[in-house]
């Protein structure tokens, strides 16, 4: 599978083809493409580089939760686990610009860095009809934030996306005007209260109308947003950080050299940060089962440079080594 690129040397192109939006995702490539919200940055979401590189082209500070977009209810579902909140909403709102938070089923091939290493995922059908084409002829779910660099105005047009992305993405679809020209709002049914987590092109009178009274999420303490608790992302085993090498009983998330004789997982042989970031939730999960398994004590984890996506590494790494609670 071809890792995405997100130092393109030719100039970003304006495509208007979904099809041919389709080949690049499958190929491993980013591209933008319009909805009723506004332009998304899409990458296949099961490709874990691929996701990666919508954080480096974004300059992304940490690594949030990306919606996953899905041409219909039915193929959304096919990767969480729908309540009977959930359905009724789907059968209202969608294709339309509201997204759900459920639990993901563990069949599911969406990255863990997609979803952040977290047991839910943020789903969406869009309305955009050239949405809707690209994504039944990618047939596979694509993860999409805004298509701006992060922190600046989210983009409504063609021309805002090339304005800010151009030569950080392969290709812009040319998608029109956005008609709601405001994110969706976000849901999260993942637990015994539905709670809006975030305003946007549904109101909350509208859900409101549908399911009733909605629960809303405490300023700074959503509970499923991720990177918001000081211990988060945490192994079962203790994380040290900063390490050079790894101490006796300790297993060695590696950046760059792999002591030998030891339990060890390389996040980067060549000591690059996409590729890391890629890899780091699935090295988490693989150290802490195999360690555990032997029964090692801790995981020290190689120092990552702080600078690109190194940030959002250190970040996830800081907080899974944070006291628990």
């Amino acid at each position: 599978m071809t890792a995405s690129r997100t130092d393109t040397p030719e100039p970003t192109r304006l495509i208007t083809s979904p099809q041919h939006a389709a080949d690049l995702l499958h190929a491993g490539r980013l591209v933008a493409f319009g909805t009723e919200t506004v332009y998304g940055l899409g990458a296949d979401a099961t490709n874990a580089q691929a996701v990666a590189g919508i954080y480096a082209a974004k300059g992304r500070p940490s690594f949030n939760p990306l919606i996953c977009h899905f041409w219909s209810a039915e193929t959304a579902f096919q990767h969480v686990q729908p309540n009977a909140v959930a359905e009724k909403l789907a059968a209202k709102f969608w294709p339309g610009p509201l997204t759900l938070v459920l639990p993901r089923r563990a069949s599911s091939p969406v990255s863990q860095l997609a979803g952040a290493g977290l047991p839910t995922l943020a789903v969406r059908v869009p309305a955009h009809p050239v949405a809707q084409e690209m994504l039944r002829l990618a047939g596979v779910p694509i993860a999409a934030p805004s298509a701006n660099r992060s922190g600046r105005i989210s983009p409504t047009a063609a021309a805002h996306v090339l304005a800010d992305l151009g030569g950080r993405v392969a290709a812009v679809l040319e998608s029109g005007p956005c008609a709601v020209g405001l994110e969706s709002t976000v849901v999260d049914l993942s637990g015994s209260t539905s709670m809006l987590l975030r305003p946007g092109g549904i109101t909350r009178e509208a859900l409101e109308d549908a399911i009733g009274p909605l629960a809303f999420a405490a300023a700074g303490a959503t509970p499923i947003a991720p990177g918001m608790l000081a211990s988060h992302y945490a192994p079962s085993l203790p994380v040290r950080l900063n390490a050079a090498a790894p101490g006796p009983g300790e297993a060695y998330l590696a950046f760059g050299i792999v002591p030998p004789g030891v339990l060890s997982f390389q996040l980067s042989a060549t000591q690059n940060l996409t590729e890391a970031a890629a890899n780091l939730f699935g090295a988490l999960h693989w150290l802490d089962a195999q360690g555990a398994a032997r029964g090692l004590a801790a995981i020290a984890a190689a120092p990552i440079p702080l600078t690109g996506l190194g940030l959002a590494i250190n970040d996830r790494l800081a907080r899974a080594a944070a006291p628990r609670g």
